[in-house]
């Protein structure tokens, strides 16, 4: 139902667009004759000498025969462009092109205008009312309506070049937004079922030894899985919330590794309302108690620790142990996968300027880091 109503959203938005492109190209159409009208009244009426003057309404008639054939001629060339194919050429095979087709057009212009005055100069042997020659007007009409025509199709094309690199844009950004959706949603489908799996292993421990506790247990978790199914539908959620789940998971964990499990909350009062991607924390807290905790006899301390700093939220998981360590049987080594997937998520939702590092500190800590641009309101 979504991919309908988003194809349906881009229907609308191309036939709006194709739309607006008619109503530009009618009143580009009207203003430039129009224009061409007027100039040529003037010029008929100013600038002509008192001996080559002709009837006012014949030559009104005159120039509105010769502005409404370069008018069809102009509007009915489109269909012949769009026929040969010619709005998908480059530059190189257009320009010859341009020409050929504005002199072949110029002289059907040239020809038909004077078709009048020739019919009578020709066929009833009529007086040729001006100075020079009909030879001599049609050619010099021919060259001017060719240059005129040439400019009309330069305008035109490149009017349809600037939109077919729009399109290009707009597709181009349909289809970042498009991946950016599917990627983002194949990242959560895969968050979920990891967090899901490591917090069934903490109840399963949980059952056998206090099941009074396990209830409680069941009750933290329903809590995690809700809210993992309902931020899956969201890009952020507000820092508080991931806190919150947090502790619900860390109160899980907490029952399965007892005292060896210590936690530390550090965490700036300006921080709590700041969007983070779902599950983010979730993800740096379980693999700092998977990899620090739940492989030492003795335990340790996790700590999270979040500050603004530098128009940025830094979120920071710390945990004993050291990255160098070889995999063993009771430290299994790490597939990467959370983190890989919590990085991405970052860079999706924050650009190039977030980041997500795991490194080592001394003596033996290990600090996992987020940072987050903070996004301007």
């Amino acid at each position: 139902m979504e991919a309908t109503a988003s194809t349906h959203v881009i229907l609308e938005d191309d036939a709006r667009r194709e739309r607006a492109k008619e109503r530009f190209y009618v009143l580009s159409q009207v203003f430039g004759w129009g224009l061409f009208f007027t100039l040529q009244t003037v010029y008929s009426f100013v600038f002509t000498k008192p001996e080559d003057a002709r009837d006012p309404y014949d030559t009104v008639a005159v120039i509105t025969m010769i502005v409404t054939e370069g008018l069809l001629i102009t509007h009915y060339s489109r269909r012949l462009i769009a026929r040969w194919g010619w709005k998908q050429l480059g530059w190189r095979a257009l320009v010859p092109r341009i020409f050929g087709f504005s002199a072949a057009q110029s002289l059907v212009w040239s020809v038909v205008g004077y078709s009048y005055s020739l019919t009578l100069y020709w066929a009833f042997d009529c007086p040729w009312p001006g100075r020079y020659s009909p030879l001599i007007l049609i050619l010099v009409s021919w060259i001017n309506g060719t240059l005129m025509l040439v400019g009309w199709h330069c305008i035109y094309f490149f009017y349809h070049l600037f939109d077919r690199y729009n399109r290009s844009e707009i597709e181009r950004l349909r289809l970042v937004g498009t991946a950016k959706e599917s990627e983002l949603r194949a990242l959560k489908s895969q968050v979920n079922p990891h967090f899901i799996f490591n917090s069934l292993n903490s109840l399963r421990a949980l059952i056998d030894e206090d099941p009074p506790r396990a209830r409680l247990a069941v009750t933290q978790l329903s809590n995690l899985l809700r809210y993992s199914l309902q931020s899956g539908q969201l890009e952020t959620v507000p820092f508080e919330d991931e806190l919150r789940v947090v502790n619900d998971y860390l109160a899980l964990e907490q029952v399965r590794h007892e005292e060896r499990l210590r936690v530390r909350l550090d965490v700036a009062p300006d921080t709590l309302a700041l969007p983070v991607p779902p599950m983010l924390l979730q993800t740096l807290v379980e693999n700092a108690v998977k990899y620090g905790i739940a492989t030492r006899p003795e335990g340790g301390e996790v700590a999270i620790i979040a500050r603004c700093t530098g128009g940025a939220l830094s979120i920071q998981v710390t945990n004993p142990g050291s990255l160098a360590l070889p995999a063993s049987p009771a430290r299994p080594a790490s597939t990467g996968v959370g983190l890989r997937n919590a990085a991405d998520r970052l860079r999706l939702l924050f650009g190039e300027r977030a980041s997500l590092r795991l490194r080592a500190e001394a003596p033996a800590l290990v600090v996992a880091e987020a940072i987050l641009p903070l996004r301007s309101t």
